[in-house]
């Protein structure tokens, strides 16, 4: 039995120990190493993963989610805002009017009106301008697809000045087309043709005529060799004591042209056409009408009287489709402005500021806008 009995023992101690080693050495390491493969997938692959998809979902949120709902957010409001803009103007111009001296001024020939008030004594900074803004894009860009989206007149220039306009805006290109940011038109010979057509059927008018080099566009070569050689007979030279004159003075020279290239050297003082120091204003892009009457009415406040300037300045009654708004239309988006000129211009009056009030342009010029020839009967008559 003893020798049995050993055998047993030896044989469980055998078992016993093997067991050990194949825990050891099989079984301990292969569970170590599933618990480091599980570690290392953790860590090189489920976890990136994880921060990875945590990344991407932030990005998406603050690259697409929060800029859309933004959008959404600003799309609602904006009408809104335009409808209260709107609102402001409609009562302002119900509890104080839009009477100034002179409004029932009633000019007898509107193509010929610095004519009936007498050359003799209509002093150049007595006059107040009509202007129109983007004058030469009637007929810009596609009928049907992008017209509506940069057209600003309907008229030709002719006609516009044949209504009484006598500031022009024309912006140009390379080619020497008219354009509007990146639609484009006829070429400007058109618009310089019916400057002297206008020229040729009236003996005493003087017009403003502003070119410029369309933002982001390049300078039409040789251009100012080109504007001089086009009206040479008709341009009244830069000088400085011309504010002072009456237009029976300047006669028979009738068109101050202001060449605003973009990148070549600007039109030399005393030259025979004007620079961008001529002509200023200080636009704002915003399509809300009542933020954009209200600068315009700040900053006009800030300027000297006309008698006291040597350069022109412009007021914009207009207002600018935006981008980010679902209503990009010019007509649409301007007639929310577009009807108050003349309370623009009483507005001006009753704040001690219509002494500074010189060019008053717009969008779509219409015959019942006369509120500048009125404004100029009552500023030629003042002393």
């Amino acid at each position: 039995m003893s020798f049995f009995g050993n055998l047993v023992d030896s044989v469980v101690s055998f078992a016993n120990d093997s067991a050990r080693s194949v825990v050891e050495e099989v079984f301990n390491p292969t569970v170590s190493f599933a618990n480091d493969a599980a570690r290392t997938v953790s860590e090189e692959v489920v976890n990136p993963t994880v921060s990875f998809a945590n990344d991407a979902a932030r990005t998406v949120a603050e690259e697409v989610i929060n800029p859309a709902v933004s959008i959404i957010q600003n799309q609602l409001q904006r009408p809104r805002d335009v409808l209260e803009q709107q609102q402001i103007l409609d009562n302002l111009q119900e509890s104080n009017g839009s009477h100034f001296p002179g409004d029932d001024y009633h000019s007898p020939d509107r193509k010929n009106w610095m004519a009936h008030f007498s050359v003799d004594k209509l002093i150049l900074n007595k006059i107040v301008w009509s202007g129109t803004h983007d004058s030469a894009t009637n007929g810009i860009g596609d009928p049907v697809f992008t017209r509506w989206l940069g057209e600003c007149q309907t008229l030709s220039t002719f006609d516009q000045l044949v209504l009484g306009t006598r500031v022009l805006d024309i912006r140009v290109q390379e080619d020497r087309s008219v354009c509007h940011g990146a639609l484009s038109s006829y070429n400007v010979d058109v618009v310089l043709n019916d400057v002297i057509r206008f020229l040729s059927e009236t003996q005493s008018e003087i017009i403003i005529l502003e070119i410029r080099t369309e933002f982001g566009k390049k300078d039409p070569l040789e251009f100012e060799t080109y504007l001089v050689d086009k009206l040479g007979q008709f341009l009244i030279h830069q000088d400085d004591n011309l504010f002072d004159k009456p237009v029976s003075k300047i006669l028979p020279k009738r068109v101050i042209c202001i060449w605003k290239p973009r990148d070549s050297p600007k039109p030399r003082r005393g030259g025979i056409l004007w620079n961008s120091d001529y002509l200023k204003d200080n636009w704002i892009d915003t399509d809300l009408p009542w933020t954009k009457f209200q600068s315009n009415l700040k900053h006009l406040s800030e300027q000297q009287p006309i008698s006291s300037r040597r350069f022109f300045y412009r007021v914009e009654n207009t207002v600018t489709p935006q981008a980010d708004n679902l209503v990009v239309g010019v007509i649409p988006v301007t007639d929310r402005i577009r009807k108050h000129a003349r309370l623009f211009i009483s507005q001006c009056v009753s704040r001690g500021c219509g002494d500074k009030l010189q060019i008053l342009s717009t969008d779509f010029i219409e015959r019942r806008f006369r509120g500048c020839l009125r404004w100029t009967h009552s500023c030629k008559n003042r002393r």
